[in-house]
C-alpha cells in the first residue's frame, strides 16, 4: 500500500480555491449525515436519469449473480437486488454537478481530500483561480460522462469527487513528474516521484477501467471509468497549459535563488 502523505514543492499563492473545494466537500458531507440516504440518493447521478431525463423516485429491482454459501459450500446463484432511489427535487441532468460533492463514507471523503490537498495548490498556481475551478468542474464532469457511456441504461447511482480529483492529478504529474512526494509505503515514510507515486494511481485506473467498460459496470463498486475520463481530460488541459506550467517553475526556481536551465543559446 502507498499512501501519499505531502509533496516537497512550495508555492508562491495561497490556494483558495482549493481550500474553498475542500470545505464545500466536507460541508456537504455533513449535511449528507445529518439529512440521511434519503438526501445522497437524490442528489447522485445515476447514468439512466441523466440519458433518460427521468426521475427514479421508487426502488428498482435489479437481477444480478451473485455468491451465496450454503450446507455444500459457496456457488453463486440469481437473486433480485432492490437499488434504492429518491425523487430528485433539482433538474436530474444537474446531478452530474452535485454528485462530484457527494461521498459515501468518510474514508471516501479523506481519501480524495487528501490528494486534492496534495496536489490542487500547485495546479490552481499554474492556472489561476478561475481557470483552475472550471477545469475542476470539466475533469468531474467528463469523468461521469465516460462511466455513463459505458453503460448508459444502468440504474445505480454514483457519487464522489474522484473523477474531478484524477484531473487534477493528471494535470500535476504531466507537469511536475519529478517532485518528490512523501508517501508511507507500507509501515515506512519515504520519498517517492510523483510519475511513480500518481503515474501508476492512473495506469491502475485504466486498467480496471477497461475492464469495467466492456462489462458495463463498476468493478467492486468503484467507478474506475470516472477517474479514467477525470485523469485523461487533465492530462489535456496540462497539454494545453504546459508554457504557463514551464513559466511558474522557472519563477519559483529563481526565487529560490537556483540556476534556471533554458538550453542552449
Amino acid at each position: 500500500m502507498v499512501l501519499p502523505l505531502g509533496d516537497m514543492q512550495r508555492t508562491r499563492i495561497v490556494p483558495i480555491v482549493t481550500y474553498v473545494l475542500i470545505a464545500a466537500n466536507i460541508t456537504i458531507f455533513l449535511v449528507q449525515l445529518d439529512r440521511g440516504e434519503e438526501f445522497t440518493r437524490a442528489f447522485a447521478m445515476t447514468p439512466v436519469e441523466v440519458t433518460q431525463n427521468l426521475d427514479l423516485d421508487e426502488p428498482i429491482v435489479k437481477v444480478v449473480r451473485g455468491p451465496v454459501h450454503d450446507a455444500f459450500g459457496r456457488h453463486h446463484e440469481w437473486r433480485g437486488l432492490p437499488i434504492e432511489h429518491s425523487p430528485c427535487p433539482i433538474p436530474v441532468r444537474w446531478t452530474l454537478l452535485t454528485s462530484m460533492f457527494l461521498h459515501g463514507s468518510w474514508l471516501h471523503l479523506l481519501g480524495n481530500m487528501l490528494y486534492l490537498w496534495i496536489v490542487g495548490d500547485n495546479v490552481e498556481e499554474v492556472l489561476g483561480s478561475v481557470r483552475y475551478l472550471l477545469v475542476y468542474l470539466a475533469c468531474g464532469l467528463m469523468g461521469s460522462l465516460l462511466q455513463i457511456a459505458a453503460d448508459p441504461m444502468s440504474e445505480i447511482p454514483t457519487l464522489g469527487a474522484s473523477g474531478a480529483i484524477a484531473g487534477i492529478m493528471g494535470a500535476y504529474v504531466l507537469w511536475f513528474p519529478h517532485n518528490e512526494m512523501r508517501v508511507l509505503f507500507f509501515q515506512i515514510i519515504t520519498v517517492l516521484p510523483a510519475w511513480i507515486v500518481i503515474g501508476v494511481w492512473i495506469a491502475l485506473q485504466i486498467w480496471m477501467g477497461a475492464g469495467a467498460f466492456r462489462t458495463g459496470a463498476s468493478e467492486g463498486g468503484v467507478a474506475y471509468l470516472a477517474h479514467v475520463g477525470g485523469a485523461l481530460t487533465g492530462l489535456f488541459v496540462a497539454w494545453l497549459f504546459a508554457d504557463d506550467a514551464r513559466y511558474v517553475m522557472q519563477r519559483n526556481a529563481a526565487a529560490e535563488g537556483w540556476t534556471v536551465y533554458e538550453g542552449p543559446e
